[in-house]
């Protein structure tokens, strides 16, 4: 079976490779806009090309049974198109929760008419970089909704997950959800952040319009988008789920498993 990944440089396609790799995959492609710089497994087949440019993706399609399909919406439609032309039996596709910003992802592949399988994170754990200004300028944390819960999940597992919807059956039709371990909320995350880099950080509240500001440095234009989410998780709380782990049948990585394998990016 062919396997090609596209975005197999961004942060989460490169982890699907690798994890792609160590499952014992034989036929793995990598969709790159630099192939001289991937630095990519041996044994993976690079091809240079960009989602944002559907016909430089149609030599690595070709002869592909199914696709990882990274997160692009422009041309979400065209790509999942090409991929059916070419021939390809099946896409895995990364979104996000029903409905969200990223559901013209999943509307575009159920629309080219192959089988698929949605992979649906919720947020990342390495969203907590967003405090990393903060964090390396001292101990206070300025932030907003501290009694906002939910479970972030790493990286690391989105990625193990769904190298293993790629290289098994049973996946067609199939949404899931995918979640950390632990509902957590904003001020927990600061703690456990502070267990990992043994430091006490103290969460310091912001009001709205305090906090847009500090959120905008980050965030950009994405400021009120990421406000709104965080007061809908006030009111609406996430909680954990597991498919991840069912899915890969190995424990999911806790939130302080991921700070402490991750403290130069607070350092």
């Amino acid at each position: 079976m062919t396997v090609l990944v596209t975005g197999a440089t961004g942060n989460i396609g490169r982890m699907v490779v690798t994890e792609l790799h160590r499952l014992g995959a034989h036929d793995v492609r990598a969709l790159t806009v630099d192939p001289g710089r991937a630095a990519l497994p041996a044994g993976v087949t690079v091809f240079q090309g960009h989602l944002g440019r559907p016909s430089s993706v149609a030599a690595a399609l070709d002869g592909a049974d199914v696709i990882y399909l990274a997160p692009h919406i422009p041309t979400a439609g065209e790509i999942c198109r090409l991929a059916a032309e070419a021939g390809v039996r099946r896409i895995v596709d990364l979104a996000g929760p029903r409905g969200g910003i990223w559901q013209p992802i999943e509307d575009a592949v159920e629309a080219s008419g192959l089988p698929w399988t949605h992979l649906e994170p919720g947020e990342f754990m390495a969203n907590a970089t967003l405090w990393a200004d903060q964090i390396r300028a001292g101990d206070e944390i300025r932030d907003a909704c501290p009694d906002a819960v939910n479970a972030p999940i790493a990286q690391e597992d989105v990625a193990a997950a769904a190298a293993h919807v790629l290289l098994t059956d049973g996946h067609e039709g199939a949404f899931y959800p995918l979640t950390g371990p632990s509902a957590l909320s904003r001020r927990e995350m600061i703690c456990l952040l502070g267990e990992a880099l043994g430091r006490t950080l103290e969460y310091v509240e912001l009001s709205r319009d305090q906090a847009r500001p500090v959120f905008e440095k980050t965030q950009g234009a994405a400021a009120e988008w990421y406000l709104d989410g965080l007061a809908t998780l006030t009111q609406h709380p996430q909680t954990e789920l597991h498919p991840a782990t069912e899915i890969t049948g190995r424990p999911a990585t806790t939130y302080v498993q991921w700070a402490r394998t991750h403290t130069h990016l607070f350092q």
